[in-house]
């Protein structure tokens, strides 16, 4: 642990405390807000919520963790890990379920860029020592499709591309119930979850997020939906539909029902990234990719059309 304390310069003067953490000590936003509703950061001697707005030459003392030794990558086989598509600038591949994207601090299993390695795929060295070439994510439990930069160019036009959200994400989800309307928009803030470290959830000043869905199908118990996402915020999806009270199937962290579950034998959420669209960063062409269901995803979803 590491003490300091400073005034807030003129320049940060109105800023919210724990985006001004962040600016101050080189810290991401969420660490930074996780400082702070830890009590770890004080304004004129007292703990304030994270929201709050700093005025300048207030005092701020803040405990910062010890520094985080980043994973290493570790290049090593990943089973169902597929290429869909490689060239000098992209790797496109379909990720099977139980893999992470890249490695970090207590996650000991297979990684996409571990396994990327283990084929011999060289990616971009820009980005974290153990998140090189990532330009996006996908959650462990979530399958499909992730695009991985394997040149500097490409991971600077893909970055770019994905935070001015030119990038076609379009995501397949089972919820359960029927949707109303059929097809609409989710636009609600969402942050970490108050209480549970591990979730996320709409809350009020949190990140702005936007769903677009479109059901495709409707069963008795669930509804097979198209979702388009305009920002990508971690469990978004997930939280979301959540929110409306049509959790993912199988999505026990967020409150699926675990009867429906096991009956359909999942082990996880029914979300699979199906389809990615994006203009290729050298040839400026318009590539697309589309990704089969997993077999546990499609043994489900023929229960459900069996049972309608």
């Amino acid at each position: 642990m590491t003490q300091r304390s400073l005034p807030v310069p003129d320049g940060l003067d109105g800023m919210r405390l724990d985006q001004a953490v962040s600016r101050l000590f080189g810290l991401s936003r969420t660490a930074a807000a996780t400082l702070v509703e830890s009590g770890d950061a004080l304004v004129d001697g007292y703990p304030r919520p994270k929201s709050d707005k700093v005025a300048a030459g207030s005092w701020l003392e803040v405990t910062l963790p010890a520094p985080i030794v980043a994973p290493v990558v570790v290049a090593e086989p990943v089973t169902g890990l597929t290429i869909v598509y490689s060239d000098d600038d992209i790797v496109v591949v379909d990720k099977p379920v139980g893999v992470a994207a890249h490695p970090s601090p207590g996650w000991t299993g297979p990684t996409v860029i571990g396994g990327l390695a283990a084929m011999g795929q060289n990616v971009a060295t820009s980005g974290a020592a153990e998140r090189q070439g990532i330009v996006h994510r996908l959650d462990v439990g979530t399958t499909g499709l992730m695009v991985v930069a394997k040149s500097e160019i490409a991971y600077s036009v893909l970055k770019r591309a994905f935070k001015e959200r030119e990038v076609d994400k379009r995501y397949h989800a089972v919820v359960q119930g029927h949707l109303d309307p059929l097809r609409g928009t989710i636009d609600a803030p969402i942050d970490r979850h108050p209480t549970a470290d591990y979730k996320f959830a709409v809350m009020n000043g949190g990140k702005p997020s936007v769903t677009h869905y479109d059901t495709l199908e409707a069963f008795r118990s669930a509804s097979l939906i198209d979702v388009k996402l305009e920002t990508g915020r971690t469990h978004q999806i997930r939280v979301h539909f959540s929110a409306m009270r049509h959790p993912c199937v199988g999505d026990l962290t967020y409150g699926a029902d675990p009867t429906l579950a096991a009956r359909l034998k999942l082990n996880r959420q029914w979300l699979h990234a199906r389809e990615l669209g994006f203009i290729h960063p050298r040839t400026h062409d318009e590539v697309r990719f589309v990704s089969e269901y997993p077999d546990d995803l499609k043994y489900a979803l023929d229960v459900l059309q069996d049972a309608s």
